[in-house]
């Protein structure tokens, strides 16, 4: 009977597994991984990655063993390995989910179905959780996403076992070639880890979430912290919708209001990944094109280095960083503040910082990754900026310093009321605390304050001399939240629309700061000489015209 290849990505479960499935019901089914020494060479990728990608092969392995029919592992080239396949078991059909990966994994995939149709095999690709493929516009995106999540989960397909079959063994990171990475606290990766995280959420853990998300301190244990499962593909997306609605329905320990929350973000977990499977180009240049030129000129080796070491002498900056590097891990408010302090105190053009930030992240996704870092960034048009202050950050989500301590034991002897600025106090109030600004940890890389106002200015100007609506319009259609459709019905008069051009909060999606935000704000009427913008890039008025992957 002909073979069914199910090749296994970012989809490493056997429980709500469309393509597994529909290969079972069709023949004997041969399941393969791939490790592919290329992709874990790649600058975004690292060894905590592996290590969590390899503990839910192991599982998979098992798993599949457990239905008929152990996991087949091979080590190299994808296109080489199905060809070997080919050769010696003949295969019927390659099936898969869809993947929104990065470049590389797109470039992969072109191969993959170039040797498909060579070989006259189908490849059936099933569509993964909400990212809808050769999507043309955002309007009724919800909807189907809702669609898709309606089902029930799938469960489990028995397997005929394949005799003659190679089962090949797992690799370790150092054959991949994948660099030394010690990562000590790092999420173990895995079904049955991603599936304790998210039960215990819903059993009690969730409760408080929308309150304890926020501080590094709370958030390590209200967060969900199944991330790494979504990640790999160890868990559904669907699965975990059901169980949140699900858990809302019972009316469990967990508030309602947190469950909501929760379930909010499981939508935007799919809206950002669908930016990049719109639009594949956002891993390397700007959504919006208006913004070429901005800050790659400028970039400051040594700045990206303090803040690469978490030496940047902003204690709560270098606690994150610090704690990302040896866990893998941090709450969503702290990376958008990391993007945040690289892109405009240190003025730090945004792809070097995502790749780093991407290896440090054991939950990376692609698709979430380069968008929400664009829109720290202030790179995408259709978001207003977010200038996180360091020491307001600091205060308000760590306000005695617990979780600066922690992974500042240089400050340890801090006092409270200095360890948000340590900078500021004297030598003598230095000497009793044990510490010597300068030498047992770093001056600050810059005033912040300063920092903040000098990018607002360049940022504005930079906006209003290069920054077109059209192109604007041309991302928000793209990639903009339908989430709240504009209401219907008479135009507002001029008198209404006064406060929200002053607000500067456009429904066209224009970015546009706070006319507060800077020093240059004059009351709405009053007339003002533009100030001449910098010098403008060559492509400024470029035009993208990108489609969907497929």
């Amino acid at each position: 009977m002909p073979v069914q290849l199910v090749w296994f990505k970012r989809d490493l479960r056997t429980h709500d597994h469309a393509p597994l499935c529909a290969a079972a019901a069709r023949g004997p089914v041969l399941p393969l991984y791939v490790a592919e020494p290329d992709y874990w060479g790649l600058p975004d990728a690292s060894g905590r990655q592996w290590a969590a990608t390899a503990e839910a092969l192991r599982e998979l392995r098992g798993d599949l063993a457990r239905l008929g029919q152990p996991l087949v592992l091979r080590t190299g080239d994808v296109v080489d390995a199905l060809e070997q396949l080919y050769l010696q078991h003949g295969l019927a059909g390659l099936w898969s989910h869809e993947e929104t990966g990065n470049g590389w994994a797109y470039a992969r995939d072109r191969r993959v179905a170039a040797w498909a149709r060579d070989r006259g095999i189908p490849w059936h690709e099933a569509p993964s959780g909400g990212v809808q493929r050769r999507q043309r516009s955002r309007n009724g995106w919800a909807a189907e996403w809702e669609r898709r999540m309606a089902p029930a989960p799938l469960a489990e397909p028995a397997l005929a076992p394949l005799s003659g079959l190679d089962l090949g063994a797992l690799p370790s990171a150092s054959s991949l070639g994948v660099a030394a990475d010690p990562c000590p606290g790092r999420q173990h990766g895995g079904r049955r880890r991603g599936e304790r995280a998210l039960h215990s959420f819903l059993a009690g853990r969730g409760d408080g979430y929308m309150r304890g998300m926020s501080s590094p301190l709370s958030a390590e244990t209200r967060c969900s912290r199944f991330s790494v499962a979504l990640a790999t593909g160890a868990l559904s997306l669907r699965e975990v919708v059901h169980a949140v609605r699900g858990a809302r329905g019972e009316g469990g320990p967990v508030p309602a209001r947190d469950l909501a929350s929760l379930e909010k973000r499981l939508h935007w977990h799919c809206h950002f990944i669908q930016k990049l499977e719109s639009e594949p180009e956002i891993e390397f240049r700007n959504v919006h094109r208006g913004f070429d030129g901005l800050r790659e000129a400028d970039f400051n080796r040594e700045w990206f280095g303090a803040w690469q070491r978490g030496e940047t002498g902003w204690p709560f900056v270098d606690a994150c960083l610090r704690s990302l590097q040896q866990t893998g891990w941090l709450n969503f408010r702290m990376r958008a503040m990391l993007v945040s302090i690289s892109s405009y105190h240190l003025w730090l053009h945004w792809p070097e910082p995502a790749r780093q930030l991407a290896r440090w992240f054991t939950d990376y996704e692609p698709g979430i990754h380069y968008p929400q870092v664009q829109m720290q960034a202030g790179v995408t048009g259709i978001n207003i900026p977010r200038m996180y202050n360091p020491v307001k950050q600091s205060q308000d989500q760590d306000p005695r310093g617990e979780f600066i301590r922690r992974w500042l034991p240089e400050l340890a002897g801090v006092p409270d009321d200095w360890i948000h600025t340590p900078w500021r106090m004297g030598a003598a109030q230095q000497r009793r605390a044990g510490l010597r600004i300068g030498a047992s940890y770093p001056a600050p890389v810059r005033d912040h304050e300063q920092a903040a106002r000098e990018a607002r200015m360049r940022l504005t100007a930079w906006k209003r001399s290069y920054v077109e609506r059209e192109e604007s319009r041309r991302v928000f259609e793209k990639h903009g939240s339908r989430a709240r459709p504009p209401a219907r019905g008479r135009r507002p008069a001029a008198k209404d629309q006064a406060p929200r051009a002053a607000a500067g909060r456009r429904a066209a999606g224009r970015i546009v700061l706070s006319r507060r935000a800077h020093d240059g704000w004059q009351a709405p009427g009053t007339q003002r000489a533009r100030k001449p913008g910098p010098a403008p890039p060559a492509h400024r008025n470029a035009r993208v015209t990108t489609g969907s992957r497929r």
